[in-house]
């Protein structure tokens, strides 16, 4: 598993009704949301707080860390 954020990131990801599309390049998964009918990645090895808030907005989450 990842380290940093990334436990309650995915937490958080899945509460919203996200859900992991496929394995990305290196340590980065690939999520869609159906909030935003969009794509993004997120890496397993977030440690920062801003880059998790990051992709909760482009998840179109509210919440932030």
């Amino acid at each position: 598993m990842g380290s940093g954020f990334y436990a309650q990131l995915r937490s958080v990801l899945i509460a919203h009704r996200c859900i992991l599309a496929r394995q990305g390049k290196g340590s980065h998964e690939v999520w869609f949301s159906p909030i935003t009918q969009r794509t993004f990645a997120v890496a397993v090895t977030v440690n920062s707080r801003h880059t998790a808030n990051e992709v909760l907005k482009q998840a179109g989450i509210d919440k932030r860390f």
